[in-house]
């Protein structure tokens, strides 16, 4: 289905001047003008950025989810149509990538709330926070740790190094970039990566079973 599909139409409706600005860089930007892109980019990024915040809650993802918006519509500007504003046609854009980033994110293992089928076919919560357990708990307890660490030991040394101050030692990002002597961004970079890479693995296990 089509982007357009989403929308109701009506010719008739009266664009304000914004919007009549839009169009006229999209006829721009169609025909290739950059300027034309980067300046429909600056006039909606933010809102598009804020929305998004609001939705994942999370700055880095949210950054990474407004460039892929704009991707996407850029992509698809040809097939724009004016009977309705480029504002509306964007934010749907987000909103519909956004939702689908949510969907994907329920089954990342160390969300602490996630579940996987084992091997013998049993449900395994992945919750590995500790408490006062009994030894029944404390023994499904370290069957989670165990298949936890099973995946992270899949991953690349200094991928996996990064999970497991994350995510075993729990520190914070800038006690990792101190740990590591590493650039603060490029510790959120890589364990953006390696958490893409996680998902991957579950995802590959899943399959398989």
């Amino acid at each position: 289905m089509e982007i357009e599909d989403d929308f109701e139409f009506d010719s008739k409706k009266s664009f304000s001047n914004k919007a009549l600005k839009d169009f006229d860089l999209i006829d721009k930007a169609v025909q290739g003008d950059e300027k034309a892109f980067g300046e429909l980019m600056v006039r909606y990024k933010n809102s598009v950025y804020f929305m998004l915040l609001k939705m994942v809650k999370n700055t880095d993802d949210a950054e990474d989810l407004t460039i892929e918006a704009f991707t996407k519509a850029f992509k698809s500007l040809k097939n724009f149509k004016k009977d309705y504003t480029f504002s509306t046609w964007l934010f749907r854009i987000a909103t519909n990538n956004c939702i689908d980033f949510i969907r994907k994110k329920k089954i990342e293992i160390l969300s602490i709330h996630g579940s996987y089928a084992s091997d013998s076919g049993e449900s395994v919560n992945l919750d590995v926070k500790d408490g006062n357990l009994d030894p029944q708990e404390r023994t499904i307890k370290n069957q989670k740790i165990e298949l936890v660490q099973e995946f992270v030991s899949l991953l690349p040394k200094k991928y996996r190094q990064l999970v497991e101050l994350r995510y075993f030692e729990e520190l914070s990002y800038e006690e990792i970039a101190e740990r590591l002597d590493s650039p603060l961004g490029t510790v959120k970079a890589q364990l953006h990566r390696a958490r893409e890479l996680l998902l991957d693995i579950v995802k590959d296990k899943r399959d398989a079973i």
